[in-house]
């Protein structure tokens, strides 16, 4: 039986070589990324619990345009992919241009959006039937916050059209190192306006946003310079502004494919900003204490989330290649690998992730409510890092309807209404809340198992 398993499970030392020559950067460069993020939050946290909570929000609607981009590369990024195993550079190329119009459609609309509808949006956050903080203040901070943060929303998404399509050759260096530079930039920026050091004005949470924007026109600029300045490693840049076209056989298809995935990720995200909208109904520690709790666990979540790409990359040049049993044997032990290290990460969250709360200067009842929240996040984890791995590999055979109902559908469907009605129409404690609606992840669980088990993934896209 332990060699049936092995076989099926267990890759060989090339294998996993492979998966951590594509995995380690860009792990080093989103754990460098959330520390910072941690950073940033600790540092804003020492001016106020209203400040922190302002920021906090508007980083809930920054989560929604950053997940709407993610979803804009995406569709046309099982393209890329794909064609990349194939050694068509040029349908690489087709793929570029649509993930360009689409970061910058959807760019354009939040900047409309957070525009004209600031007040609106951070406001569905604040209620006023807690005890701590002053939610005027709060929406204050967290207008001024979003004011300058829309500054960077060009950029970034420029940045992740090229990112997207240097991680689907295998090249993931580059990304990194211009994320650690990026980070590196946020970082010093942060402590110099936030407190006015080196003779600098005071700017507290105006100084955070700035330093966000810097960085991200910083790391745009370094993917760009070096990806045109790469062409032979970057076949598919050349020419790439030279036109406009796309094959119509081809933008048909990456609509086709590439629309339920967009919608996908965008219903995913702004359904994520719901539920964590029915928790602020509990009042603005519940806020703060959730601010604290995902900065820390997405600290421990990068993990399992970079290895999901992993098994889009690897998968898909596989199945672009036309190697379905590869295909399926490589997903099966990257599955594994996925929700073991993630068993792992979580083990230790669940230990050291408690003392993290202590750092921010904030009242204790929002510091012992932190604490619950990430225990609960850790004992979750392991089902959150199998949902992920089951979303890419169907992602990756081209089957976005399927994720669609297996992302969206479900959380809007189910998990949506569950945490609504626990928050507004029961007495239950905001921690058993938090915890019934987390637990939802292991009916998910369950879902993504049999779905990837059918093998409905299993096909090459791009064969024509």
């Amino acid at each position: 039986m332990w060699k049936k398993f092995k076989k099926k499970f267990i890759g060989d030392r090339d294998f996993y070589r492979h998966v951590l020559f594509l995995a380690i950067p860009m792990i080093i460069q989103n754990a460098i990324t959330s520390f910072v993020s941690f950073l940033d939050n600790i540092m804003v946290g020492q001016i106020g619990t209203e400040q922190m909570s302002g920021v906090a929000i508007v980083n809930q609607l920054m989560f929604v345009f950053n997940i709407c981009i993610f979803g804009g590369v995406s569709g046309a990024g099982i393209f890329g992919t794909q064609f990349y195993g194939k050694g068509d550079y040029e349908g690489q190329k087709y793929a570029f241009r649509f993930k360009m119009y689409a970061c910058l459609i959807i760019a354009g609309i939040a900047l409309l959006l957070f525009g004209f509808c600031d007040t609106q949006l951070i406001s569905l956050y604040l209620s006023d039937s807690g005890s701590v903080g002053d939610i005027g203040l709060a929406l204050q901070f967290g207008k001024e916050y979003l004011a300058i943060m829309m500054a960077g929303l060009i950029p970034f998404a420029i940045c992740q059209a090229y990112v997207s399509t240097i991680r689907e050759t295998g090249q993931t260096f580059v990304p990194m190192l211009a994320g650690i530079v990026a980070v590196i930039v946020n970082l010093v920026l942060d402590y110099v306006l936030i407190f006015g050091i080196f003779g600098s004005p005071v700017l507290g949470v105006r100084g955070a946003a700035l330093a966000t924007i810097i960085a991200r026109f910083i790391e745009c600029i370094i993917v760009v310079v070096w990806t045109h300045m790469h062409k032979e490693t970057n076949p598919y840049i050349v020419g790439a502004y030279k036109s406009l076209f796309i094959p119509g056989s081809i933008l048909k298809d990456v609509i086709i494919k590439g629309t339920p995935l967009m919608l996908n990720e965008m219903f995913w995200a702004s359904g994520m900003t719901v539920i964590v909208q029915c928790y602020a109904v509990r009042g603005l520690e519940v806020v703060a204490a959730q601010n604290i709790s995902s900065t820390i666990t997405n600290l421990f979540n990068i993990v399992y989330l970079q290895l999901g790409s992993c098994i889009a990359i690897v998968v898909g040049q596989l199945l672009g290649a036309g190697k379905i049993e590869e295909a399926k044997d490589a997903d099966n032990k990257m599955i594994f690998f996925s929700v073991f290290c993630c068993t792992c990460v979580a083990a230790i969250m669940s230990v050291v992730g408690r003392f993290f709360p202590s750092i921010y200067n904030t009242e204790e009842t929002i510091k012992a409510l932190a604490r619950t929240f990430i225990t609960i996040s850790a004992l979750v984890m392991p089902f959150c890092a199998f949902c992920h791995s089951a979303y890419f590999t169907l992602r990756s055979g081209g089957k976005t309807m399927v994720t669609f109902l297996f992302d969206s559908v479900y959380t809007w469907v189910l998990v949506i209404p569950f945490a609504y009605f626990l928050a507004h129409y029961t007495n239950l404690t905001i921690v058993t809340v938090f915890f019934l609606v987390q637990s939802m992840e292991f009916i998910k669980m369950i879902m993504g198992y049999f779905m990837v088990k059918s093998g409905v993934w299993l096909q090459n896209i791009v064969n024509q």
